[in-house]
């Protein structure tokens, strides 16, 4: 174990979820279990290989080429030598490889977060991207060809809102014309944009207030105001 409680594998993919069609992608082989990928490492004498489980848990290990021994030493955080640095460093390397390539953003939990960024990345190729270091629980999509925002994702607490209760919600801001908003906003299930303009901006509780259909409706229409 490093850092506490925290595994090797989970310093990469902590708070993020496997995208199983980018595993395929990248070159991961399917297995009874779920997902395997090997790689040579430190000069061809190891074989680095990472499991993904069927419920997206990382484990990893690594094999001598030769006797086929397990080789541990690279996550032992207090080894050391140019040996296991190296191999430490390449099994970094390919960990933060896949978790970059292979694994999104599971920072926003509840089901219709999911929905939206699901269907973003689908329809439109875009994912959620985490701009500010010190705002973790804060992130934007947008446009491939214009740049601009079209959505934007936080968790805050409810009475910030103005809304009754204390309890951290996740919320979605999305674009309106400024024509629309006066008729859309009702002080419940949409609201004036959380830290965004509140002219062209409006914000949604994503607690099932309103069905999913609409949200993705509404995400649609954000898009196609940002690229004006």
């Amino acid at each position: 174990m490093e850092d506490g409680a925290m595994t090797f594998e989970e310093r990469f993919f902590a708070r993020r979820r496997a995208d199983f069609d980018a595993l395929r992608d990248y070159g991961f082989s399917e297995t009874d279990g779920g997902f395997c990928l090997q790689q040579s490492v430190a000069g061809g004498q190891l074989v680095l290989e990472v499991f993904v489980s069927a419920e997206g848990i990382v484990s990893s290990r690594m094999l001598d080429k030769d006797s086929g021994s397990e080789y541990t030493l690279y996550k032992v955080a207090g080894a050391s030598g140019t040996f296991v640095g190296t191999a430490r460093e390449e099994a970094e390397r390919v960990l933060s490889s896949v978790a970059e390539r292979c694994f999104v953003p599971d920072v926003f939990r509840s089901e219709q977060a999911h929905a939206v960024i699901d269907y973003a990345a689908s329809r439109y190729g875009s994912r959620p991207e985490f701009l500010w270091k010190n705002l973790s629980e804060n992130a934007v999509l947008r446009r491939a060809d214009s740049r601009k925002w079209f959505a934007v994702f936080a968790i805050v607490a409810r009475e910030k809102l103005g809304l009754v209760g204390s309890d951290r919600v996740e919320i979605i801001d999305l674009r309106i014309s400024p024509d629309e908003l006066p008729s859309t906003l009702d002080g419940q299930h949409f609201l004036p944009g959380w830290h965004m303009n509140k002219r062209t901006w409006y914000t949604v509780v994503l607690d099932g207030g309103i069905c999913t259909d609409d949200l993705i409706r509404r995400l649609d229409e954000s898009w196609q105001l940002a690229g004006k």
